[in-house]
């Protein structure tokens, strides 16, 4: 069974049932037990053609199979070294079925070589084999939080590489997102710049309340920021009222604007000519 939707109109969507897809030499069936389903999800809908994520996982034309991350069992194996049983972590479709095509055998991974993932971004290639299997808790937290904890280790990383582009402060959009609130944890552990948490009001309590920001502010009061102050913009949402209102705050004091999300993905507009920096995507 695949879940697919419409890749121009993502609340449109089929279930389509089929016969289970057979397997070849070198190849490994994986059956797929639970995935998470967060945001995250939703920017890869969003940024389907631009970032090639429906390209993992293609599905008829004008279709589109959502990747998610989560636990498979393998149902049958062609490969040597890869038993039936074994449980792995991944990158999979919203379907009950992936074949792989294993090369880089390890004890502790693989990477998929199918044809048509060759030419795509690597890390989304690699599968992790779990010699012990968690707890279903333990499974379902690892899929929440995994792939996204580790977007927000890279652009901490990336923001001290390039020392903050001489900020010396950080506003994230959409912090009450879990990549938010992760980035945000990273930056202020290191006390290297202001953490400034942009958010809508239902959620700034919450986002006050977990200790990572040094000031939170409203998506209608970003106003109130100085801006004054050399200032990057992490932008998990993609809302392009809110990209405006940033940019046409600070202007050139806004020394850089990275794009990292789109869970506001019905408000977002490419192509738009904004005060400061052109807003550039990061991967």
């Amino acid at each position: 069974m695949d879940f697919e939707v419409r890749r121009d109109d993502l609340r449109t969507h089929r279930i389509v049932d089929g016969p289970r897809p057979p397997v070849a030499d070198g190849q490994v069936l994986l059956h797929v037990g639970q995935c998470a389903l967060t945001a995250n999800n939703i920017t890869y809908g969003a940024f389907g053609d631009l970032m090639r994520y429906w390209d993992f996982f293609p599905g008829e034309l004008g279709w589109g199979r959502v990747p998610v991350w989560g636990f498979a069992d393998v149902e049958e194996s062609h490969c040597d070294g890869i038993s039936d049983g074994e449980r792995v972590y991944g990158y999979f479709p919203m379907s009950t079925h992936l074949v792989v095509e294993p090369t880089r055998v390890t004890q502790g991974s693989f990477i998929d070589a199918s044809a048509h993932r060759q030419p795509l971004p690597p890390v989304y290639n690699q599968y992790t084999r779990l010699a012990v299997r968690a707890s279903e808790h333990d499974e379902q937290f690892h899929a929440l939080l995994r792939p996204l904890f580790t977007t927000s280790f890279l652009i901490d990383d990336w923001l001290a590489d390039n020392e903050s582009f001489g900020a010396t402060s950080v506003v994230i959009a959409s912090a009450s997102s879990k990549t938010g609130l992760a980035l945000a944890a990273l930056l202020s552990a290191r006390h290297h710049v202001e953490v400034v948490g942009l958010t809508s009001p239902r959620n700034a309590a919450f986002v006050e309340s977990v200790g990572y920001f040094d000031r939170v502010a409203t998506y209608d009061a970003v106003s109130s920021l100085d801006s004054t102050v050399p200032t990057v913009l992490v932008d998990m949402g993609g809302d392009a009222a809110v990209l405006a209102a940033v940019h046409g705050h600070f202007g050139d004091h806004l020394v850089h604007s990275c794009q990292v999300g789109a869970t506001h993905w019905e408000q977002v507009r490419f192509g738009t000519t904004l005060p400061g920096p052109t807003p550039t995507m990061f991967f």
